[in-house]
């Protein structure tokens, strides 16, 4: 089915994932003022509930949900309480991401499977879970959060694996879904100045500045990503005129990567 007119379109409801801080609160807000009520989704419920009520300050609808993007039966309930409380989601943002970085021989399986867990067993519950409101409307709009890091990057085996993974179960969800009016498409970030990249930074135990200027210096536009840089990307994706837009990747990375 293609796009309806959009006087026939359904309310548009949000599901941000890993939305408590950083990217993904930066996405829920930019998202609730291009006029969409948001989900916000994280494991502590509590920060999601603090982070829902700054957008909902600012003048959005939004709520706080907490769930385990990585547990199925946290998923469906999670989805569930978003359709009673704000309607069934059209629009689904994966952004839910951690790191455990090490190099390949110290890996330890629990390293592994932990990003693999909510990277990639989250990306697919959470759109299993919305994809049905989605076709059921004839219009749906899935951005799930990838990474430069797929190109590979040294230390994070587990993080690049799944972040190439959930670039190729964004494409073949496109063309799954697509004849029901449902794109889906990937926003790959570079370097952003987020609490992501701050921890990395005292993980390596090196200021905060100093890593920055050292990351920096190799982005062509001379100035690290910001998380509303991801989240104008990801406004575009959700947005009414990207309707023939669908199983693309953008790196949003201050230059060209490929």
């Amino acid at each position: 089915m293609s796009d309806s007119p959009a006087s026939e379109r359904p309310a548009r409801i949000a599901v941000v994932t890993g939305a408590a801080r950083g990217l993904g609160t930066a996405t829920a807000a930019r998202l609730a003022a291009d006029g969409l009520a948001v989900a916000l989704i994280d494991l502590d419920e509590s920060a999601a509930a603090a982070a829902a009520k700054t957008v909902a300050g600012a003048g959005g609808r939004a709520i706080g949900v907490g769930a385990d993007v990585a547990d199925a039966e946290a998923v469906q309930a999670a989805v569930d309480r978003v359709v009673t409380e704000l309607g069934p989601p059209t629009v689904l943002v994966n952004n839910a991401g951690i790191t455990r970085d090490n190099l390949l021989f110290k890996m330890s399986e629990a390293d592994w499977d932990q990003v693999m867990d909510v990277h990639l067993r989250g990306t697919f519950l959470m759109t299993r879970a919305t994809q049905t409101h989605m076709v059921d409307a004839g219009w749906g709009r899935i951005v799930n959060l990838s990474s430069t890091g797929a190109l590979g990057t040294r230390g994070q085996v587990n993080y690049s694996a799944a972040k190439a993974g959930v670039q190729g179960f964004t494409k073949t969800v496109a063309l799954e879904l697509g004849r029901y009016g449902v794109t889906a498409n990937s926003v790959a970030p570079g370097f952003i100045a987020s609490d992501m990249t701050r921890g990395t930074a005292e993980r390596l135990g090196v200021p905060w500045e100093e890593y920055l200027e050292a990351r920096v210096k190799d982005i062509p536009v001379r100035r690290a990503g910001m998380p509303e840089d991801v989240a104008a990307m990801v406004s575009f994706f959700c947005s009414e005129q990207a309707g023939f837009v669908s199983g693309q990747v953008v790196y949003v990375a201050g230059g060209p990567r490929n």
